[in-house]
Order: C-alpha cells, then sequence, then structure tokens
C-alpha cells in the first residue's frame, strides 16, 4: 500500500456555501462593466435561451502556434436570442451604502409576456397591471414623463433600462417573459436618458449588443441534480472496499470536541441548480433568422438553416437570431441565458483570435447523425 501523506488540499471550494437550490429563475447580473463615458451610449447585456449544443471545425488563426493553419473539432453551445423589448427605465444614485433608485419611467407599449409576471393566474385575473400609471391624462403624462426625465438627468449617477425577454418568438411554450435591468454606458446621463427612451418603441436584436469573435459573460443557474451524496457534490476520495458501513463517506466528520459539526466538512445535500457565472466565452458566430443558410459557412456552401435535423433535443427549431458559442455553458435546455459584455480579460489568451469557421454540424442529435440535411439523406436512399 501507498504511504499517504498527512496534508491535503481541500475538496471542493467553500467560496460557493450554501450549496442549495437557488431562488431566482434566471441568472442576475451582480455587476456591470466599468462606465467609460467617451464612448457612445450603448447595452452592456441581453437574454437568450439555451437550444442545445452541436460541433463546429475551424482554422487555428494564431502566428507563432504549432496549430497555426490547422483545423481543430470544438464543441459549441447554440443561444436563441430573440429581440427584446425595453419597457421602462429606472435612475440610480450613489449613497455611502451602495446604489438607491430615484426614478422609474415605464413604457406605453408594455406587453402581455411582461405583464403576466405581476399574476399568478392570469385568465382569472383582471389584467390591469400598468393600466393607471398608462391612463392618467393623455395632457399631463407627457408632462409628468419630461418632469421625471429632467430630474433623472439632474440627480442621478447610473441609467439601467428595464427588458422583457422575446420568450413568445421562441416556439416555447412559456408564456411569461424573463426580466433583466440592463445598464446603459458610455456618454452622458442625459444622453443614456435619450438613448433610453429612443428604445421604448424598438426592439433590440442581439447584434446591436455583441459583435462576433468579441468575448462575454454568460450567468444562469446550472443543472439541477438532486440530493447528491459527498463523493459526487465535493468530490472526496472513496474509502478503501473493505470499509465497514459503506465506502461512499467522509471517515471522519471531526473531533469529539468541540462536540459539533463544522461547515467546513463535506456533506450530503442538494447538488445543482446553483447561481453561477462562465467569464470569457467567445462568439464564434451571430446568425440571423431570415437566412436560410444560417448553417452554412464561405468552405461549407451547402444551403442549411442552425437546427438539426429533427430540431435541437428537447427544444425544437431555432427561428430567431442566435449566437454560437464556444464550449459548453450552464442550464438546461430551454433555460433562460443572461448575456453581458465581459468584466475582465486579465487571463485570456488570443482574446483578438479571428475566428474562421469551416464547418458547422446539422445532423440529428437524436441518433448518431448520418446525414447534414434532409435533400442529403433523399439522395442517398433514393425513391422509396
Amino acid at each position: 500500500m501507498a504511504h499517504r501523506k498527512y496534508d491535503a488540499p481541500r475538496h471542493g471550494s467553500l467560496g460557493f456555501l450554501p450549496k442549495k437550490r437557488c431562488q431566482r429563475r434566471r441568472g442576475k447580473i451582480k455587476s456591470f462593466p466599468i462606465d467609460n463615458p467617451s464612448l457612445k451610449c450603448h447595452l452592456t447585456a441581453l437574454i437568450g435561451y439555451k437550444a442545445g449544443m452541436t460541433h463546429v471545425v475551424r482554422e487555428i488563426d494564431v502566428p507563432g502556434s504549432k496549430l497555426h493553419k490547422k483545423d481543430v473539432v470544438e464543441a459549441v453551445t447554440i443561444i436563441d436570442t430573440p429581440p427584446v423589448d425595453i419597457v421602462g427605465l429606472v435612475g440610480y444614485i450613489k449613497t455611502p451604502r451602495g446604489l438607491r433608485t430615484f426614478k422609474t419611467i415605464w413604457s406605453s407599449n408594455i406587453t402581455e409576456e411582461f405583464k403576466r409576471n405581476f399574476y399568478k393566474n392570469w385568465y382569472k385575473s383582471k389584467k390591469k397591471a400598468f393600466s393607471n400609471y398608462l391612463s392618467s391624462d393623455k395632457e399631463e403624462a407627457p408632462n409628468h414623463i419630461f418632469k421625471d426625465c429632467e430630474k433623472i438627468k439632474k440627480y442621478c449617477s447610473v441609467i439601467r433600462c428595464v427588458a422583457s425577454s422575446g420568450v413568445g418568438n421562441t416556439g416555447l411554450s412559456q408564456k411569461k417573459s424573463n426580466i433583466v435591468e440592463i445598464q446603459v454606458n458610455g456618454g452622458t446621463i442625459g444622453e443614456k436618458v435619450s438613448f433610453c427612451l429612443d428604445l421604448f418603441k424598438k426592439k433590440v436584436p442581439i447584434n446591436d449588443v455583441f459583435q462576433p469573435n468579441e468575448l462575454i459573460d454568460v450567468i444562469g443557474i446550472t443543472k439541477g441534480k438532486g440530493f447528491e451524496g459527498v463523493i459526487t457534490r465535493w468530490g472526496v476520495t472513496k474509502l478503501p472496499r473493505k470499509t465497514h458501513r459503506g465506502a461512499r463517506k467522509v471517515a471522519c466528520v471531526g473531533a469529539w470536541h468541540p462536540s459539533r459539526v463544522s461547515f467546513r466538512v463535506p456533506r450530503a445535500g442538494q447538488n445543482g441548480y446553483h447561481h453561477r457565472t462562465q467569464l470569457n466565452l467567445k462568439i464564434y458566430k451571430i446568425g440571423k433568422c431570415e437566412d436560410p443558410s444560417g448553417g452554412a459557412t464561405a468552405f461549407d456552401v451547402t444551403k442549411k438553416s442552425i437546427t438539426p435535423m429533427g430540431g435541437f433535443p428537447y427544444y425544437g427549431e431555432v427561428k430567431n437570431d442566435f449566437l454560437i458559442l464556444k464550449g459548453c455553458i450552464i442550464g438546461s435546455k430551454k433555460r433562460s441565458i443572461v448575456l453581458r459584455k465581459t468584466i475582465s480579460f486579465k487571463k485570456k489568451k488570443n482574446r483578438n483570435e479571428n475566428i474562421i469557421l469551416k464547418f458547422i454540424d446539422t445532423s440529428s442529435k437524436w441518433g448518431h447523425g448520418r446525414f447534414q440535411t434532409t435533400l442529403e439523406k433523399k439522395k442517398h436512399y433514393g425513391k422509396a
């Protein structure tokens, strides 16, 4: 038997305690990129829905690397990103205890998907949310909004807009939109307020916020795994085979005194469905919904959409603009994913690398996936 050292690094990080089910059903942006007034006004985040995964073939474009000009196969994730509705703006004042909301201005075209968030039973309700705000005297309403805007411009230091996701365009059974607060960066406070007011009657597509080859952060809720033991939940080492009363345990949970179990000791419990943030994911492609060749590249000119044969398992077709992100991301299919402009470049190599896609796989994800399109399958099998 090999000698066991007396000291070893602990299993699992304590920085993520408590490991319990998240109360939110979507990711929350807890910090935004640093504002730069010299830039134009722009949104710093957006929301999408995880459709599924596939793989791509791309050419490495890193001069000096041994892989330069060579092809690699990489896993990618497809994010369905319907255009969002801007339904309001919020002005924040800086205080010694942090930011405090000062004024909120709502749009006149608030969607039904957004209003559903204020009711438990939409069909039995009177559907009167925002009716008093919107039905105030038509003559005085513009004057009231103008006064609030002037106060926001005078006192506020941070402007954020309230966005409602376009979940009705995705084909999901979900009817209630996801709401996210997005900070506006760039320009003066007056320019930010005007920028938000201009967006009130427009839909914001994904390519107005992000660009190909950009690094972004992904915020969301991980897949839930339920109640699991210490081996899976914390990654501790299994005990020897002949151990009494089970091997998938922690051998000693602590000393006799103090007569309690420390929070640092791995214990069984909830695993998954936690709020997490992934940093610096590369955008490989931004596809358009009206493009019938969304799954094609400059090297693979086969006319095909990004949706694989048979649709994405447990999601279906991608009917909107979409993102192709490098690698896997948190969450299950259909789950809302918050996309934010990155806040840290420190440890990322090749962040300016140009992405050259040669092939995007659109074969069926239900089986082994032999064909890329239905036309290709018909040509192979011929007439029945």
